[in-house]
């Protein structure tokens, strides 16, 4: 899958969620960018950064792979406020 096909799944999860923060997921040398409703994959600011292989991220958006494993199994990354990462995770 590209980044612009799992830009656009995510951007179709959170298009009437609700969700109003901000998040960069940061894929190797790839970057998507929520904000809100709105998802590109322009770098720019984020209340929360998170790190993690483009792979590792496709397991996470198609459910294979759970947020809080991947956490704690290091195969994330978290920089920034914690509690926005956690209110996308009930989205994805």
């Amino acid at each position: 899958m590209t980044v612009d096909e799992i830009a656009a799944k995510i951007g179709e999860r959170v298009a009437d969620s609700g969700f109003d923060k901000s998040v960069k997921f940061v894929l190797g040398d790839a970057v998507i960018l929520v904000d809100g409703a709105t998802v590109s994959t322009n770098d720019g600011e984020a209340d929360c950064t998170i790190s993690m292989s483009q792979d590792d991220f496709e397991s996470l958006v198609s459910g294979d792979l759970d947020p809080t494993a991947a956490f704690m199994q290091g195969k994330m990354k978290i920089d920034g406020d914690m509690s926005v990462a956690m209110a996308l995770s009930q989205v994805l």
